[in-house]
C-alpha cells in the first residue's frame, strides 16, 4: 500500500506545481495586455537558445515571463525608449522546429544590447505600433525592412 500513497502524494505534488503555473500566467494575465512571445536567451548555437514565455505591456516596458517558471518577477524587461527594431526574418534550420510557423523574429537592440525575439506575425503590427506610441517630440526608433 505505501507504493500507492507515494504515486499519490507525487500525481498530487505535479497536479499542484501545474496549478501553480495556470494561477501565475493569470495572475500576471489580470491586468490585460499579454501575448504569446519567446525571446532567444542563448546565442552560442546558431538556431537555438528559444525560449517560449508570454509578455505584458506595462507603460514603456514589455515584461516578460518564461512560460514553465514560477517566478512571479519577469526574466526580461524590455523598455520602449532604449528598443530599436533592426530587421525582420523568417525562422530558418532548427527555429523551424522551435517556433510555429507563422512566427516572425525580430532582430532588436534593447539598451544598446542585441536580442531576439519572436512573435506571430499578427502580434507583429500591435508590437512596432506599442514601439511607435512614444511622447511628442520622440523620435523614430523603427529601422525594419
Amino acid at each position: 500500500m505505501e507504493i500507492f500513497e507515494w504515486v499519490a502524494v507525487g500525481i498530487l505534488v505535479v497536479l499542484a506545481v501545474l496549478a501553480a503555473l495556470f494561477a501565475r500566467r493569470a495572475w500576471v494575465a489580470r491586468a490585460g495586455g499579454t501575448i504569446k512571445l519567446t525571446i532567444r536567451l542563448s546565442t552560442m548555437v546558431s538556431g537555438r537558445g528559444w525560449s517560449p514565455g508570454f509578455a505584458r505591456f506595462d507603460g514603456d516596458d514589455l515584461r516578460w515571463y518564461r512560460m514553465f517558471s514560477l517566478a512571479i518577477r519577469p526574466r526580461r524587461v524590455l523598455s520602449r525608449n532604449g528598443l530599436v527594431v533592426q530587421s525582420r526574418r523568417e525562422p530558418t534550420g532548427p527555429e523551424k522546429f522551435a517556433l510555429p510557423d507563422d512566427w516572425v523574429i525580430l532582430r532588436c537592440l534593447a539598451q544598446n544590447s542585441p536580442v531576439e525575439i519572436a512573435m506571430a506575425r499578427s502580434t507583429v503590427t500591435g508590437f512596432l505600433s506599442w514601439i511607435e506610441a512614444a511622447p511628442p517630440g520622440a523620435v523614430s526608433r523603427l529601422a525594419t525592412r
